[in-house]
């Protein structure tokens, strides 16, 4: 038998590791929605520092706010298997999944809320993210593109980096996210849980774009998305996310010959950058023929990347100098 959702209601499921400092701004932001139907679950993934104590005590706050409030501790094992444990609970119409050391503004799940209620023809919303410094609070550059903000097929701009997958921007709806995942369980790869929680769902459903910066992404060193990784880390990253984008194409079923050419393009674009950061001759020659082979090959790309490629190695003993 089906899970039933609470109609109206929106849960919150947040993966945190070691975010006792930074945990605080993001409850704060959850506490101060203008939306009276929320629950929270929050899952610590085995931190070592004094995140669950920084959590409990937001318990009484949330209880004022008649918000429901969970927490759930875990072995450390990554933001999807933290996730994992999370969504069982989920018992909203709704489901977002913002990062531990962002924030929600005021508006932004009432926003969406009240979108989807208003189009029920549409399966998910999202909103628009900027990007604040964790030191100074300073707004800072974006750090994704934007792309078309009225294109709602977006499937393949978000696996080709050509629009942002901030977490907490998107909202889906719940009953559609767990016919994708019935068992309420998300691939589990650490290269985090984003491409995970869309990309099947945007493969089946259209979605569109609020023009509001309802969410910030906060900029900090150390954090799972900046944190300076070694040639080795890089590259086995590199290939975990090959073998996650491949099990995205058959939970999607994607069988046909021009989707399965444009991902060993994506697969073939993403070989050549790392062969060209570390120097690995043989590998991109490899890379390009795959890019020939798919159709991909364009000189003047070849160019950018290889330009963008000696800068990087140009940054990279310039620091190891300093």
């Amino acid at each position: 038998m089906a899970k039933m959702f609470v109609k109206g209601k929106v849960s919150i499921v947040t993966p945190v590791y070691n975010g006792e400092r930074y945990l605080p701004p993001m409850l704060d932001s959850v506490l101060k929605q203008t939306y009276p139907e929320v629950e929270l679950i929050l899952v610590d993934d085995g931190s070592a520092d004094g995140t669950v104590q920084a959590a409990e005590e937001y318990r009484e706050k949330f209880a004022d706010r008649g918000y429901e409030y969970s927490i759930i501790q875990a072995k450390h094992g990554g933001a999807a298997a933290a996730i994992n444990q999370g969504l069982p609970l989920v018992t909203g119409e709704y489901l977002i999944w913002p990062d531990s050391d962002d924030r929600l503004e005021p508006a932004s799940i009432e926003k969406r809320v009240r979108f989807l209620e208003k189009y029920p023809e549409y399966q998910c919303v999202r909103t628009l993210p900027y990007y604040f410094s964790q030191k100074t609070g300073e707004r800072t550059r974006d750090d994704e593109k934007t792309g078309d903000l009225l294109k709602e097929d977006l499937f393949w701009d978000i696996l080709e980096s050509k629009t942002f997958v901030c977490c907490g921007c998107y909202m889906l709806k719940s009953e559609c996210f767990f016919k994708i995942y019935p068992e309420r369980r998300i691939p589990e790869y650490h290269v985090g849980q984003n491409f995970q929680m869309l990309l099947p769902y945007m493969y089946r459903y259209k979605c569109l774009t609020i023009s509001e910066k309802l969410y910030g992404v906060c900029v900090r060193a150390g954090s799972h998305s900046r944190t300076a990784l070694t040639q080795e880390e890089e590259e086995q990253k590199y290939r975990d996310y090959e073998s996650l984008v491949e099990e995205i194409a058959n939970i999607c079923g994607i069988q046909d010959k021009e989707s399965r050419d444009r991902i060993l393009c994506w697969k073939a674009r993403r070989r050549y950058m790392i062969s060209l950061k570390y120097n690995r001759k043989r590998q991109a020659v490899k890379a390009l023929g795959l890019l020939y082979k798919c159709g991909g090959l364009k000189i003047y790309k070849v160019l950018k990347d290889s330009l963008w490629a000696c800068l990087e190695n140009i940054r990279a003993v310039k620091k190891y100098r300093s």
